[in-house]
């Protein structure tokens, strides 16, 4: 009978010490809202800009299709660009402005000769795309 008595009571004082509360735990950490997106970065260059038209002289056999697949047609603010200017980030689609131009898209890259130019894309108008001629102007445009 002790010994059941005793087996008792140590069943009793270990349920007992199960029972109570264990140290007191830190509450769970909050979750971190996600890190604020950074700015895109503004990109300043100086390049060479001319223009270009849609007649065959001026392109190639498919006058109106442009390498990222596009389809050019008059009165589109579309462009051109050297290929470093591309691996620069002017990638297809991108926005840039032109400074007293105003806002022209990326739809096209040019011949691996040039080195920091656009061409912006001027439709039928073969005497506006003379008359811009050649010069030497200011883009901007976002970066990631």
């Amino acid at each position: 009978m002790r010994s059941h008595a005793f087996a008792l009571a140590l069943a009793v004082a270990w349920v007992g010490a199960c029972a109570q509360p264990g140290p007191a735990r830190a509450p769970a950490p909050e979750p971190r809202p996600p890190p604020a997106a950074e700015e895109p970065a503004l990109r300043e260059l100086e390049v060479t800009a001319t223009a270009f038209t849609s007649h065959e002289a001026q392109t190639d056999a498919h006058p109106r299709l442009t390498a990222s697949g596009e389809r050019l047609r008059p009165g589109m603010r579309a462009l051109a660009v050297s290929r470093d200017l591309e691996r620069a980030g002017l990638t297809f689609g991108t926005e840039v402005q032109i400074e007293g131009h105003g806002e022209w898209v990326v739809l096209d890259r040019m011949a691996p000769r040039w080195r920091r130019k656009i061409d912006l894309y001027m439709g039928e108008n073969e005497a506006a795309a003379r008359r811009f001629g050649e010069r030497e102007v200011t883009i901007r445009w976002e970066t990631e």
